[in-house]
């Protein structure tokens, strides 16, 4: 997608420190770089149209942000990581628990043929659909729902994304997932948070599998 103001050199220096980063976590990971694909996808977002005015200057710095309503816009390296881990391929669809501001959704949606997304909260619901929609992301629709929930309508999925860390995995979503689908979510254990990639099952299990330490706000329920 084209935009302006041109953020060329900045946008190159953040894929340069997401495959230092993607180098140095490898062990932990799996990956040890982010797949071309990803890196074309992270290239082509205007990351700076999903980040308020206020933190402009930082719009492609590695670090998440605030964006309004206790939410973040996830560290750039993190959206790389989980995407990647995402394994999903062109034709795929996706479900996102998380739109936030829609920057990983946009990523999401370069890559696979149509993109899902779950936001509890409603206005950045809201302004994500419509920071879509402009940017022309048209394979993509936002609901302001429950991600406990999932979209059971429009299961099952290639691939299910999780921007939030959730006490322990949702059995419901992991109803939702294809065999042989990933679901990467960060789960809280103890203190902390560990980001987790389940693999399902044909007969509706998962192979899980915990990649490395993560900070995510907590995933919360919506009202009944």
């Amino acid at each position: 997608m084209s935009d302006h103001p041109d953020r060329t050199a900045e946008r190159e220096h953040m894929l340069e420190t997401i495959g230092a980063l993607f180098r140095l976590t490898a062990r932990d990971t799996g990956v040890g770089a982010p797949p071309p694909d990803v890196i074309e996808a992270l290239r082509r977002v205007p990351r700076h149209r999903f980040v308020p005015p206020g933190e402009q200057r930082l719009a492609y710095a590695d670090m998440p942000l605030p964006i309004g309503q206790g939410q973040t816009i996830s560290q750039p390296y993190m959206v790389a990581l989980m995407t990647a881990l995402l394994e999903v391929g062109s034709g795929a669809r996706v479900l996102e628990i998380g739109t936030g501001c829609g920057y990983q959704t946009a990523v999401l949606a370069e890559l696979v043929a149509q993109v899902y997304s779950l936001e509890v909260v409603k206005p950045l619901a809201e302004g994500a659909a419509r920071r879509l929609a402009e940017l022309g992301y048209g394979n993509v629709e936002v609901r302001h729902g429950d991600g406990y929930a999932g979209w059971p309508e429009q299961a099952p999925f290639d691939g299910i994304i999780v921007t939030a860390a959730a006490p322990r995995v949702p059995m419901t979503l992991v109803r939702q997932l294809k065999p042989g689908a990933n679901l990467v979510i960060p789960v809280t254990r103890g203190p902390g948070q560990v980001l987790c990639v389940l693999c399902g099952k044909s007969n509706g299990g998962v192979n899980r599998r915990d990649v490395l330490p993560v900070a995510f706000v907590p995933m919360v329920r919506g009202q009944t």
